[in-house]
């Protein structure tokens, strides 16, 4: 990283002169200019190891080529990273690294995205001096731990992956232990590799030694598309790339996600995510997903569709505010995202007067937590619910035990929940929600899986996942941040925030808002907290609310 407070030293690489921060190194420095230098060892949120040898430049007047992981730009310095005398350098570390490689590209599964395929394709192809009579090592295909698995005819020994346990997770439970071509990695004896983190080694393995058990053999990585978004496991909202295979669509021919992957953000999570919010998105293709709007209020079943399951749900909202007494309730999750909260409080606040939100931040995973990345509130937006005025300390917002007070006394005429699974919740807590959703006359779900809380609502209104729609969320920290859809809803689940418009609508309303975006623009306009914000300029690292 660059200090603009630094002293600024000049210095010419491949030809050109540039001034560096002093202190950078060369191989930042390059980099920094647009030219890589190929590397194994070296990771931005590791120490120096210097050990691969691959990123050897010459530097004028220095006998012998150095690692530009570790030499620092110097006033005057001329480097070159190209030359023939580097360009045989690193063909002979390469040749070197693969010594002992085993010939398995065909059945490894970082095939495709393997540093040693790609620096021999782009600084290698030379006609191997070797036979196939290798090294063969002790653990091929070893679980490490739950997550994990071993290779350690594959390993290169770039030992990123010890420095990660040992400087980011400090748990330290991996070493490289023997000498010379019998030097292996491995855990300690006694150890596992079980870490909260602990996957995060499989995404800085430059090879394929290193491997998740989820993962292999599902899908070959040329298959899988990407987008960006926003790990929906705690408050932290950690930069993920969903990993995505469209080949294999929703229902009876496997999963749509195939993994999550962290994203770089410095302002949130740098490199990493947690094991939690890695394998946060398993609902998303599970066959308990919602798929059709569902109407039971004569206690049989049927799927109408959504115009008439909508004119159904506004009648019965109307018809009960007219003629009960009881009061008209909702049930607001932090798991929805800022337009769906937007929306949420618009139609209920101005075609059902004298609704009463209420908030709760329950969810059926353990409350984990750490100095590094997890927060125990394992919803990803409660930050947006207390800005949108709907969380705790917010006028009129409710408590959960007047909620429950009023369901037991049959003071509750209607309860509309979105997002929130409260029958779900692990025992007692959610046979009392049981309990309680059958004293109300009118239950309405939104969400994503059929559930307790499902069975037990009257009209079902399935939403879109986080990864088939578009949004935003408010990290702990106030950080406006964007879930880009990655694929289509599943069945006819719509994104939350089209629900609630298409409700609006249904009950007298007149919401135009055609995208996420308008949605959020909107919301701009009518909420003090997220005024001025412009969705257009949010980006890919989010934006402070104020």
């Amino acid at each position: 990283m660059s200090d603009s407070s630094a002293k600024m030293v000049k210095t010419v690489i491949d030809g050109k002169e540039y001034s560096f921060p002093e202190g950078m190194s060369i191989f930042e420095a390059a980099k920094s200019v647009g030219i890589e230098i190929p590397h194994y060892c070296y990771h931005p949120g590791l120490s120096i190891a210097g050990a691969c040898r691959m990123c050897l430049v010459e530097i004028e007047k220095m006998p012998k080529l150095q690692i530009s992981c570790y030499m620092k730009v110097a006033e005057g310095m001329v480097v070159h990273t190209s030359c023939e005398r580097v360009k045989r350098a690193r063909q002979a570390m390469l040749e070197f690294h693969l010594v002992n490689h085993p010939l398995d590209c065909p059945v490894c599964d970082q095939a495709g995205e393997c540093g040693l395929q790609i620096y021999y394709m782009t600084h290698g192809l030379y006609f191997s001096r070797l036979g196939e009579n290798k090294v063969k090592k002790a653990k091929k295909a070893f679980p490490l731990g739950p997550y994990v698995m071993l290779d350690q005819e594959r390993c290169i020994l770039c030992s990123r992956c010890v420095r990660f346990s040992s400087e980011i997770s400090k748990t330290s439970e991996l070493g490289i232990f023997e000498r010379g071509d019998r030097s292996e990695l491995d855990v300690f004896p006694g150890r596992k590799l079980d870490n909260p983190y602990s996957v995060n080694v499989v995404d800085i393995c430059p090879v394929g030694a290193l491997t998740e058990r989820e993962f292999r053999f599902k899908t070959r990585v040329w298959y899988l598309e990407s987008a960006e978004s926003i790990c929906p496991g705690c408050a932290r909202g950690c930069n993920i790339y969903i990993h995505y295979n469209l080949k294999r669509p929703y229902k009876n021919q496997g999963k749509r996600i195939s993994r999550l992957k962290p994203r770089y953000n410095p302002e949130v999570n740098n490199w990493w995510i947690c094991d939690e919010g890695r394998y946060s998105f398993s609902f998303v293709d599970k066959e308990d997903r919602l798929l059709k709007p569902l109407v039971r209020l004569d206690g049989t079943p049927a799927s109408p569709g959504w115009n008439d399951t909508l004119a159904q749900a506004a009648e019965s909202l109307q018809s009960t505010a007219a003629t009960t007494k009881g009061e008209m309730a909702v049930l607001v999750s932090g798991r929805l995202t800022n337009e769906e909260l937007h929306f949420l409080k618009r139609v209920f606040n101005e075609q059902l007067p004298g609704s009463r939100f209420y908030f709760s931040a329950l969810t059926p995973y353990p409350e984990t937590e750490d100095n590094i990345l997890r927060k125990k509130d394992k919803n990803p937006n409660t930050r947006g619910v207390e800005l949108i005025g709907l969380g705790p300390g917010s006028a009129d917002i409710g408590s959960l035990g007047e909620l429950k007070s009023a369901a037991r006394e049959g003071k509750l005429a209607a309860l509309y929940l979105a997002g929130h699974d409260p029958a779900d919740l692990p025992e007692p807590e959610g046979a009392e929600w049981a309990e309680i959703l059958a004293n109300v006359p009118l239950v309405i779900y939104q969400g994503t899986n059929a559930s307790a809380t499902s069975l037990k609502a009257h009209i079902v209104l399935p939403a879109a996942a986080f990864a088939e729609q578009e949004g935003t969320v408010t990290n702990f920290a106030g950080r406006v941040q964007i879930q880009r859809c990655a694929f289509q809803p599943a069945g006819d689940s719509l994104p939350g925030w089209e629900i609630l418009s298409r409700l609006g609508e249904a009950l007298g309303g007149e919401y135009k808002l055609e995208s996420a975006r308008a949605v959020f623009q909107d919301l701009a306009l009518n909420c003090p907290a997220f005024a001025g914000l412009d969705y257009d300029k949010i980006g890919s690292a989010g934006i402070i609310y104020k």
